[in-house]
């Protein structure tokens, strides 16, 4: 597996969760993992059941087999601060000029500087090492924005090295596109079994290629249980109205001991029955234009009750049991 694992998809398909998800997958057997937030929507804090994410590295939680799960909500004004102390050595100049305002007047003169940040911030952890030379982190996993923006989010950065041909900001630059469009990095799609978040995930996959960055796999979430399969529906579609008004009876459904009648609950069950059978019809539609794509297909289940910490271990377990650990 890739050490920074990007995790991207359309808005409302879970993206958040199944970044925190994986985290908690490659943390487990004592490994240590960065689960990182770039859009500053305390969407971590949420799934962990804990407070707002300082911009520190905080632990949040403790992976199966004793790994640990770190998190870090990074800050684009309090990232700049660490760049330019770090190549300018600014000091408590640096806490001046977000007084004054600087830090915002940079980051709106030069857009770009802001994602430069963001993902620098990411890459520096996954080349971070501690005095024995091992990598603090085994693992890095970006939350990062919608599919819509994320190859110009990590792209971003060839932009910014173009304009700034040599110095700290060019050399920064070329330090994170180095990772980015390199092994060591995994851009993974979430997506739903629907059109529109399944051609979105198509076209944010053919822009990663198209900018040489590193597509990693397709992780279908939300998936609902298969109640009938095609034989099952097949068989529903030419069954005999009276057949199932027998059936009915037969339960005690609708019979005469509740005064109510069998034939009036076969055609709701039966209108039940044609609305799944399109949306069955839909989403193997969608699976196939998924499998079509050539890359690794993951399904997570639907959790029909909502999603708790307890929801997010299961997850977790699922990644690995299909084999992203």
């Amino acid at each position: 597996m890739s050490r920074l694992q990007v995790v991207s998809g359309k808005g409302g398909t879970g993206k958040t969760t199944v970044a925190a998800a994986l985290a908690l997958a490659l943390a487990t057997e004592g490994k240590r993992t960065l689960l990182v937030e770039v859009e500053g929507r305390q969407g971590i804090a949420q799934l962990f059941e804990t407070e707002a994410l300082p911009y520190e590295e905080r632990k949040i939680a403790v992976a199966r087999g004793g790994g640990e799960v770190y998190a870090l909500a990074i800050d684009p004004e309090l990232a700049l601060l660490d760049y330019l102390q770090m190549f300018y050595k600014l000091g408590g100049a640096g806490r001046a000029l977000k007084k004054l305002g600087a830090i915002d007047f940079a980051t709106t003169i030069a857009p770009g500087l802001r994602d430069v940040l963001l993902t620098g911030k990411a890459c520096e952890a996954v080349r971070r090492k501690e005095k024995n030379g091992r990598f603090v982190y085994d693992y890095v996993v970006m939350d990062a924005p919608p599919t819509g923006r994320v190859t110009r989010f990590l792209n971003v950065n060839d932009e910014v090295a173009g304009l700034a041909k040599i110095g700290p900001v060019h050399h920064q630059a070329q330090a994170v596109m180095r990772v980015l469009k390199s092994s060591e990095t995994a851009v993974h799609l979430v997506t739903l079994l629907e059109e529109m978040p399944v051609q979105e995930t198509a076209d944010g996959i053919a822009e990663l290629r198209a900018a040489r960055l590193p597509v990693g796999r397709v992780i279908v979430n939300m998936v609902r249980p298969e109640t009938l399969d095609a034989a099952g529906l097949e068989h529903v579609r030419t069954l005999p109205r009276t057949a199932v008004a027998r059936s009915l009876s037969t339960a005690g459904l609708g019979g005469a001991r509740r005064g109510g009648n069998a034939e009036k609950l076969v055609a709701p069950l039966l209108a039940q029955a044609e609305e799944y059978a399109e949306r069955y019809e839909l989403e193997h539609e969608q699976r196939s234009v998924l499998t079509g794509l050539g890359l690794p297909l993951h399904e997570l289940p639907l959790f029909a009750e909502g999603m708790d910490l307890a929801g997010l271990y299961e997850l977790a377990t699922e990644l690995r049991k299909q084999g992203m650990s």
